[in-house]
């Protein structure tokens, strides 16, 4: 058996991991400009036409501007995560996920992000955690008015995930939310009406603000726990229900191709 080539990086690869070295060490803010093409390419000894593929990547990565004109050139930006989950989100709804796979995995950081804002909510925080609930309490008729239900019920979460102090559980919670929320779309878990479902999420929020205001470390760790196992029900109930619809109506795929 002989071991397969390893495949030669690019050297515009090589340069953009260096350039992101430079900005991480040199503790460079969005808005600070990076050095202009041609002291890059004396830096690095290359062409013009491999800085610009260089700034070209780091641009769709997020991670720099590209202006033109006077005053120009590669700025820094303040990166987000929506390029990182959205691609890898995309992984996994190949991987056929399903929502009990995500609650796996939500039980456990949902409850460790609701004890870790405790001390971390300020009062815009508590005004639009309620403000939140009040809206899930308006009724929803159709088909388009379960699936805002359902998205506003998963931005109560995202609402204590912003203030989460820990960027990479801040990361993970804000990411399982969105992957609940393409699953929802996806198979259009939000069509069967489930008002039992619709309560329990108002009530369980209800008792978290409540927990969080009063920083009751055990009572907020036990409600969200249950909150988690209460969903996760509701979710695979809601799943196997579009399942069974499928099969008795299924819908055509794609037209086929002339």
């Amino acid at each position: 058996m002989t071991a397969e080539p390893t495949r030669r990086r690019k050297l515009a690869d090589i340069i953009g991991e260096d350039i992101k070295r430079e900005i991480v060490t040199a503790q460079l803010q969005p808005g600070d400009k990076l050095p202009n093409e041609k002291a890059l390419m004396t830096h690095y000894g290359c062409a013009k036409a491999t800085i610009r593929e260089t700034l070209k990547v780091l641009e769709v990565e997020g991670l720099i501007t590209l202006k033109t004109g006077p005053g120009g050139g590669a700025l820094i930006k303040a990166p987000t995560t929506d390029p990182a989950s959205r691609a890898l989100r995309n992984f996994l709804h190949f991987q056929h996920l399903d929502g009990s796979q995500v609650y796996q995995l939500r039980r456990l950081a949902e409850v460790e992000m609701a004890v870790s804002v405790i001390d971390h909510l300020a009062p815009e925080d508590f005004v639009a955690l309620e403000a939140n609930i009040e809206r899930c309490r308006q009724p929803h008729d159709g088909d388009e008015g379960h699936r805002h239900h359902r998205m506003l019920e998963l931005e109560f979460h995202n609402i204590l995930a912003r203030a989460c102090p820990n960027p990479l559980l801040r990361f993970l919670c804000g990411f399982l939310n969105d992957l609940l929320r393409d699953l929802v779309v996806l198979k259009k878990a939000y069509k069967p009406e489930r008002k039992q479902f619709d309560q329990a999420n108002i009530d369980y929020h209800v008792e978290l603000v409540a927990a969080l205001r009063e920083r009751d470390v055990l009572r907020v760790r036990e409600l969200m726990h249950d909150h988690m196992c209460d969903a996760e029900h509701h979710m695979t109930a809601l799943e196997g229900q579009v399942a069974d619809q499928f099969l008795v109506n299924p819908r055509q795929g794609f037209p086929a191709s002339d």
